[in-house]
């Protein structure tokens, strides 16, 4: 079992990770506001690229910079349906379209698209208007938190390792391509999102989005690893939750792991599938369980299409391209 654990489970980054969530969700104990839990996604999406790459606390606070403005631009959209779904696709196609000055640039793309499309949604779901701004501007006004804890993690394992990041990598060759399919299937996923008004329609951007990760084959292994993760952990986390009663103690504790897992597990499969697990949990607790296992299964698999049906169509077009610029006259 030892074993077992230590392959599958990142203890260093777990670790790393519970300093900075950590103390949203004891903030969250002390004053009962929800938003906190939310700043958790940021401090761990500024963890990740930070831990990965090694990146400076300059490229940090860089990357946290781009989290807030990116959150806000489609937070102030989200009224303005066609808006929305212009400004999503187009930070979908920045966060791929940066590999041209550094493959690592998609790293912190990833993790900026990741959770502003998240907030911006996240914020407005079941709430009126008024408490939709208060909240996201609780999580702007607290966010400096996130970033001092992710930074004094930065400064103390570039002190051990003294190995901070001078370069993103070498430029992508082929850029444009995966950037256009992310704008595609992000665009499609909004815009089904918007024009059906789907609960929880965040997943189904996210998910269109995550799927593009190279050509038809790779993008097409990631979308059955998502499903895999969603047909399992969801109805598990579902029927779990029935057996235990509503819980702000429990619902604060699920956010917390269903956060920690987009860092501590080495397949992703594996993190996946808990994610969907404490996330089915969390809504049990939170007394809103009905259809959630559902739901997550649906958004996976629709924005997952989307994401697939946009690498296809991309290849087409390219592979008729190259073909006309390679044939004689």
């Amino acid at each position: 079992m030892r074993d077992l654990l230590s392959r599958e489970v990142k203890t260093s980054e777990l670790l790393r990770a519970l300093i900075v969530v950590g103390p949203m969700v004891a903030a969250y104990f002390i004053s009962r506001e929800t938003a906190l839990l939310n700043l958790g996604l940021v401090a761990v999406s500024l963890l990740i690229p930070a831990l990965r790459q090694h990146f400076p606390p300059k490229v940090v606070a860089w990357h946290y910079l781009a989290i807030l403005v990116t959150f806000a631009a489609l937070f102030l959209a989200a009224p303005v349906k066609p808006l929305f779904v212009v400004l999503t696709a187009l930070a979908g196609f920045l966060a791929v379209a940066g590999t041209r000055y550094g493959e690592h640039f998609r790293t912190l793309g990833n993790w900026v698209f990741i959770p502003a499309v998240y907030l911006a949604c996240e914020v407005r779901e079941g709430v009126s208007a008024e408490e939709a701004i208060r909240h996201a501007g609780v999580i702007i006004a607290s966010s400096p938190i996130a970033l001092a804890l992710v930074g004094a993690v930065q400064i103390y394992d570039q002190r051990q390792r003294g190995d901070a990041a001078t370069s993103f990598g070498p430029p992508a060759a082929d850029w444009f391509l995966p950037a256009a399919a992310t704008a595609m299937a992000v665009f499609a996923a909004a815009a089904l999102v918007e024009i059906f008004n789907l609960a929880q329609g965040q997943w189904v951007m996210w998910s269109a989005a995550s799927v593009v990760v190279g050509d038809l084959t790779a993008s097409t292994g990631k979308l059955k690893q998502r499903a895999i993760g969603a047909f399992v952990g969801a109805p598990f986390g579902f029927l779990a939750g029935l057996a235990l009663p509503q819980s702000r103690v429990g619902y604060a504790i699920a956010i917390l792991a269903a956060t920690l897992t987009l860092i501590s597990f080495s397949r992703y499969v594996v993190g996946f599938g808990l994610r969907c697990f404490f996330i089915a949990l969390a809504a049990s607790f939170a007394g809103g369980a009905i259809g959630i296992a559902e739901e997550r299964i649906v958004n996976v698999l629709i924005g997952g299409t989307f994401g697939l049906i946009a690498v296809a169509l991309t290849e087409i077009v390219w592979l008729r391209v190259m073909r006309k610029t390679r044939s004689p006259g």
